[in-house]
């Protein structure tokens, strides 16, 4: 039986999933985002990198938004990143039992807000997923600037 919102899973067909626009909008601006679908309907920040650009590798600057791949051969590399660049916000599941989620959250952001309920993530043509995101998600500020955002 699938479960709920499995579309995080490693039987997604994609990893292509845009973030709710009201997160954008209440969170924002953000000058970069390394790992932006393309086609998206709404914009994450004023810059993004999508295939074939490599985000974890072009240069990063300003604050970034970053809502990785969750796969988890990758999701620590995006992590460690972020957490290098020290400036924006990662949007992930609460997975805190994970070594990328100790590595580089517990022990590098600056301050965590856990997300009450399940997200709807949306599909690269804007259309939202019936299904929840079947797990808990958390923001993750990388730096005071984030860390003041994510509090108010």
């Amino acid at each position: 039986m699938p479960s709920i919102g499995s579309h995080h899973s490693a039987r997604a067909a994609t990893e292509e999933w845009l973030t709710p626009p009201a997160i954008i909008a209440a969170l924002g601006p953000f000058d970069l985002d390394p790992c932006a679908p393309m086609p998206r309907p709404w914009r994450t920040a004023r810059a993004h990198y999508y295939r074939p650009i490599d985000g974890l590798t072009a240069p990063w600057r300003g604050r970034i938004w970053l809502n990785p791949p969750y796969s988890a051969g990758i999701i620590g590399r995006w992590l460690a990143r972020m957490a290098a660049h020290n400036h924006g916000t990662a949007l992930i599941f609460a997975r805190t039992e994970t070594q990328p989620f100790f590595r580089h959250v517990w022990e590098a952001c600056t301050a965590l807000l856990f997300l009450e309920g399940r997200l709807h993530f949306h599909f690269p043509d804007g259309t939202r997923a019936k299904a929840n995101g079947g797990a808990p998600s958390v923001l993750c500020a990388y730096g005071r600037e984030d860390a003041d955002r994510l509090a108010s």
